[in-house]
């Protein structure tokens, strides 16, 4: 049993992460922390840094604490520290944007406060932006920095003014409150586009490639794998193998000798618009939470409700693919919502039929099932009824993209898409998901150009050559995740093989569990 002196242990730690990073705090449903963004500056970045290696260095020495707890703070403080040695905040721009954008969008779209008090906390927080900003231009460092991770930042940048002083205030319904909001956000507005003119001239020399040291360190300390980068990217290659063969054999059946024939056909059958696209969605969302329901694959959270909902405006430049946003889990909220993805303002009818194509008839019910039912919703909001507070505020992507491809497999297992080409739809995620851990690796050990990236992505993934150079970029910008969600699917499967049981009670078990490292769900789940 744990002691009260260990528990001390733990929720110093948990206080001390809260204040230190109040916009997360906030975003989990922490009281308090609402009405700051917090330091930015160099001194805060490194006083959190050296705060870490603190943090790092008791838990590694106190073994009475809960062992799971502690094995998770453990994981995400030796991520941090090793991540700390290839500064997010001196190389990429956008760090600071997502910020912004996550801690104003974020509460107006929960609304788990009087819409008063949601005013007051963004008024507070948009005053806090020009000095922000100014901060980051002091930070970033031209010899860190690259080409590609400021032009991200320069298009969603120009959303900023819009997104501030139209798109927010748009959601306050009193009219006095919406026009302080508005006013409130004109400097903070003209704060993003100086910001975007700086990096317009800004003379980035860096490098987003991580390298294979770092990548193989995340992989195995922070994400508790007992393999590096060269055996994850073997691993996708072999998957890629399996599913390319399975793919063919559904694709004949079809009719089609090659199974990106046979993509390509079945993309042709879409919405004809993107409202219609999300209300296709919704359809697809509700049979899915029915079938699984009915199905008895999982037990139902009370009162939870996922929103399908068209994607955030500022989102759009930058994610091509549909999201989730979970409710808060230090809140009461059981509310999620799924956004379908919208092309950006401006879009040509080519590109807004790519789109569409991308998100055809056929492919609705896997991307359903996965933000959805059974997959991030469901699970997110089992999740926050786990008791322990710090199982709430950290997960891995391993775990969570990994829960919702697995699945993507279980639903199949028990007939949910229930044509060929749903089947083939079904099969074409998994393999794209392999794709995903081949070229992320190669990527960022240096054996592949964005130019190959974007080209094997295109061709070895149904994907159209817009949204592989959109997969790319979100590659190259943010290494390690893409690779997370069949390499998380698989050693779900893994353990359910050795945990054995009805199928119900291990995704039960293993979903409440939370969203840990999957060498630590492993022991959550088997050595219990």
């Amino acid at each position: 049993m744990t002691s009260v002196a260990d528990m001390t242990l733990l929720d110093e730690f948990v206080s001390w992460y809260l204040d230190a990073h109040p916009v997360r705090a906030a975003l989990l449903g922490a009281e308090g922390h609402d009405h700051t963004l917090g330091d930015f500056t160099e001194a805060g970045h490194i006083r959190r840094e050296r705060a870490a290696e603190i943090w790092l260095e008791r838990l590694e020495a106190d073994t009475t604490c809960d062992e799971i707890d502690r094995g998770l703070a453990i994981s995400h403080l030796r991520g941090s520290v090793a991540s700390a040695s290839w500064p997010e905040w001196r190389r990429d721009p956008g760090t600071y944007l997502n910020v912004i954008f996550g801690s104003m969008f974020t509460p107006f779209q929960q609304r788990l406060r009087p819409e008063a008090e949601l005013v007051s906390a963004a008024i507070s927080r948009l005053g806090e932006v020009p000095g922000m900003l100014a901060a980051a231009r002091a930070n970033l460092a031209p010899d860190l920095a690259s080409d590609l991770l400021v032009g991200r930042a320069i298009d969603q940048g120009r959303t900023a003014r819009r997104f501030l002083t139209e798109t927010i205030p748009s959601t306050v319904e009193d009219e006095s409150l919406r026009a302080e909001l508005a006013k409130a956000a004109e400097p903070a507005a003209e704060a993003c586009d100086a910001y975007v003119e700086f990096l317009e001239t800004f003379e980035a020399g860096g490098s987003w490639r991580m390298g294979e040291r770092l990548y193989t360190t995340l992989l195995r300390e922070r994400e508790m794998l007992d393999y590096g980068a060269a055996e994850l990217h073997e691993l996708g290659r072999t998957e890629w193998a399996k599913l390319d063969a399975r793919m063919s054999e559904v694709s004949a059946a079809l009719g089609h000798e090659r199974w990106r024939e046979a993509m390509d056909a079945l993309m042709d059958d879409h919405a004809p618009t993107l409202e219609a696209m999300l209300t296709e969605y919704r359809a697809e969302t509700e049979r899915a939470r029915v079938f699984a329901r009915e199905r008895g694959l999982v037990t139902f959270p009370e009162g939870e409700e996922c929103l399908v909902e068209p994607s955030p405006e500022f989102q759009r430049p930058i994610i091509a693919v549909a999201n989730y946003l979970a409710p808060p889990p230090l809140s009461t909220s059981r509310q999620g919502v799924f956004f379908v993805p919208y092309t950006p303002d401006g879009a040509s009818e080519e590109q807004i039929r790519q789109r569409l194509r991308t998100n055809a008839r056929a492919q609705m019910p896997s991307i359903a099932v996965h933000e959805a039912y059974p997959g991030h919703h469901w699970h997110l909001a089992v999740l926050s009824d786990n008791p322990s507070t710090l199982r709430k505020m950290f997960r891995t992507p391993y775990f969570v993209e990994g829960w919702a491809l697995y699945v993507e497999k279980v639903m199949q297992e028990h007939g949910y898409y229930d044509t060929p080409w749903t089947e083939l739809a079904h099969l074409d995620f998994r393999l794209f998901r392999a794709a995903r851990i081949i070229v992320d690796t190669a990527l960022h050990c240096g054996d592949m150009t964005i130019e190959q990236a974007e080209d094997f992505m295109a061709t070895k993934a149904s994907l159209t050559p817009g949204t592989a150079r959109g997969e790319v970029g979100r590659y190259c910008a943010w290494p390690t995740q893409a690779p997370s969600y069949l390499t998380g699917a698989l050693e779900i499967e893994r353990i359910r093989a050795d945990f054995g049981g009805d199928l119900r009670t291990f995704n039960d078990r293993i979903a409440r569990s939370g969203g840990l490292p999957l060498g630590l769900a492993r022991r959550a789940l088997l050595d219990t």
